[in-house]
């Protein structure tokens, strides 16, 4: 059966990362992405330059009607769904609490926390030995779900992102939760809960130089890489973790 791989976010940084790995292992590969589309054309050409099969598919994770497109294009497109990378997320600006719009909130809330959700709904909709049948001839046959963490959900973001590593927090129950629900049903459930990361994001949260100014508070005095935590991601979807569920694995450094 072909592998297909659904990586949200998939147009930069870890996303990216791991369409590209996934590629180079023998899957097809849906890149979604929700503004950059010419960030994810570029992955996507790389995929088919290297002569492996993949789509972009625009879309806010957040959004149902978005959500349910996407997935209805994976099926056209590509078929039967066998991993979804939850890995679409925000950060905002530094901040406390108290000044916290409930804008900000529920941004946060709705990409990181509702967008997984609902993604891993629809995953679960068609990987399901339950539920999937009925949708035709290769569904039902199980997969694998990796969800997004963060070691944000362990320290806590004082003064700086309480709201995303509390949208991170739920993450890992949501992992630990969705995975024994649906252990019986061919589907694993776990999680990649990175540290300090080299990545686009920490510019989108206003700190572009986070990396460099805090790498030597860190256990190894470096920042992980993308390809480090992409990695992590495609052992927790592939056959090798096969007796691994409802795991959140932290790729953080010893952070």
């Amino acid at each position: 059966m072909q592998k297909v791989m659904l990586v949200t976010g998939g147009s930069r940084g870890i996303g990216a990362a791991t369409a590209l790995m996934a590629a180079q292992r023998g899957y097809w590969v849906a890149v979604n992405y929700t503004r950059d589309a010419k960030a994810a054309g570029e992955v996507v050409a790389r995929i088919k330059a290297a002569g492996s099969r993949a789509i972009a598919i625009k879309g806010d994770v957040a959004v149902e009607d978005d959500v349910l497109s996407m997935f209805a294009t994976v099926d056209r497109e590509l078929g039967p769904l066998t991993s979804l990378i939850n890995n679409a997320g925000v950060v905002d600006v530094v901040s406390r609490v108290s000044a916290m719009s409930a804008a900000r909130l529920s941004r946060m809330f709705n990409i990181n926390v509702l967008g997984s959700f609902l993604c891993a709904r629809e995953a679960v909709r068609r990987m399901s030995s339950k539920e999937g049948p009925a949708r035709g001839a290769g569904y039902g046959q199980g997969g694998a779900i990796v969800n997004m963490s963060s070691a944000a959900a362990r320290l806590g973001g004082s003064g700086q992102y309480v709201d995303y590593a509390a949208a991170k927090g739920a993450i890992d129950a949501f992992t630990v939760g969705l995975a024994r629900e649906v252990a019986t049903e061919g589907i694993r459930v776990n999680a990649v809960s990175p540290g300090m990361i080299d990545t686009e994001i920490h510019a989108s949260g206003g700190l572009p130089n986070r990396v460099a100014e805090n790498a030597h508070t860190l256990p190894m005095l470096r920042a992980g890489t993308a390809q480090e935590v992409a990695e992590a991601i495609l052992w927790l979807a592939s056959d090798a973790s096969s007796y691994t569920t409802g795991a959140v694995l932290n790729v953080s450094g010893g952070r």
